[in-house]
């Protein structure tokens, strides 16, 4: 791969990791434990910002595996084996990176 396209993908994914983390840092207070005073909010209330919490977490989660994913590729990156499959070696397509920079494996390898 090229340095170029090396720099691109490098690029791509520390913007979408800052992306998340950004994100992360917004929903935090969304994602605090719920306070459960029957005085001040109603059962379905209760119930609706229960939801909301368990939502946002499952997100939060989500966003902590890309993370993990963004990461991996990262250092294949620094380790020169970006863009080549991790099972087969051989080259991953452009465009299938360019939908998931974080892939590592090629399309013929994946179950």
């Amino acid at each position: 791969m090229r340095d170029d396209d090396i720099a691109f993908f490098r690029s791509l994914l520390r913007q979408r990791r800052e992306d998340l983390r950004l994100q992360s840092g917004a929903s935090a207070e969304k994602r605090k434990p719920v306070e459960l005073d029957q005085q001040s909010v109603g059962r379905l209330s209760r119930q609706d910002a229960l939801q909301q919490q368990a939502m946002q977490n499952a997100q939060e989660a989500r966003r902590a595996g890309e993370l993990k994913k963004i990461d991996a590729a990262l250092a294949r990156i620094e380790d020169g084996e970006f863009g080549y499959c991790a099972e087969c070696g051989e080259e991953i397509a452009r465009a299938r990176l360019e939908i998931d920079p974080t892939v590592a494996r090629c399309v013929d390898c994946v179950d």
